[in-house]
């Protein structure tokens, strides 16, 4: 599933077509992705000027001039193309997958006042949408409770110890629990535990003030390096232009089971364990 690098990039790569432009004609060719569209999805959206595109978590959020909030979420294979693709440049097979996109699972089209036709497509079906009065957009059941966003002021490491406090689940299964931090995901989490060397199975409330201060700093540089990598390319994800990310080739543990540990002075191996039904990947020597 998309991460908070990979949806941030989707929005970057969306803004200058939607920023500012006026949806002209929405198409929706099914009545549901995950869930079922809204009541008169099309017809609120048709002629809306989205004065914003921003995002929360995981989600992507349009806000329009008609008071509500498009709400978007990319699910396991839910990908934006604008058509044409502007600037798209990679090497076919340079990746883990080239997802490609079949046009049948194209399920919903915006056309702007500019001329840009921005195409959601999900084979999967897992990601969904839906229309928030903004008003009421932070109390809505998508976003209440969740956590700050971990690139903003509101994220620290005293955050962090007050959230982690007396919790005996494991540092990595907190990472993972939206309301604490938004965004994170299994990739991410297990580099900024690597980053920081600390044990992805260790007890969360048992985590010096100092090493957690280590941690926010670790979670932060990870997220911008992928930010500035285009997110990473697994499966299904693709930015808004067609091309492919290149985080995955700088993964320090993430899918590197048996590998050397990258750590400068360590001698240990990677090891894969699973952690509520996910691969976690982690040394076992430098990470304690």
């Amino acid at each position: 599933m998309p991460e908070l690098p990979e949806v941030e990039t989707v929005r970057r790569g969306l803004a200058p077509a939607l920023e500012g432009a006026r949806l002209i004609k929405v198409e929706a060719r099914r009545p549901d992705l995950r869930f079922a569209l809204p009541d008169r999805f099309v017809d609120r959206l048709t002629g809306a000027r989205v004065e914003r595109l921003g995002r929360r978590g995981k989600y992507l959020l349009a806000t329009l001039d008609s008071g509500e909030t498009l709400i978007s979420h990319l699910g396991m294979s839910g990908r934006y193309t604008i058509s044409p693709p502007a600037g798209a440049s990679h090497q076919p097979g340079a990746f883990h997958h080239d997802p490609g996109a079949d046009d049948a699972h194209t399920h919903v089209l915006f056309e702007t006042d500019a001329g840009a036709l921005i195409a959601y497509n999900d084979p999967r079906r897992f990601g969904y949408m839906d229309l928030i009065a903004t008003a009421e957009l932070e109390g809505c059941a998508h976003f209440k409770g969740m956590g700050p966003e971990p690139l903003s002021n509101s994220f620290s490491p005293a955050h962090l110890q007050a959230a982690f406090s007396g919790r005996k689940q494991s540092v990595k299964a907190c990472l993972l629990d939206q309301r604490i931090v938004a965004g994170l995901g299994n990739i991410y989490v297990c580099e900024a535990l690597h980053q920081s060397r600390i044990s992805p199975t260790r007890a969360a409330g048992q985590i010096s003030a100092h090493r957690l201060s280590r941690l926010a700093g670790a979670i932060r540089t990870v997220l911008e390096a992928a930010i500035a990598a285009g997110g990473s390319t697994l499966r299904d994800f693709a930015a808004a232009d067609g091309a492919l990310g290149y985080f995955q080739h700088a993964f320090q543990v993430y899918d590197r089971e048996g590998a050397p540990c990258p750590s400068p002075g360590c001698d240990g191996v990677v090891k894969r364990i699973v952690q509520n039904g996910r691969s976690t990947f982690f040394c076992p020597r430098c990470q304690r």
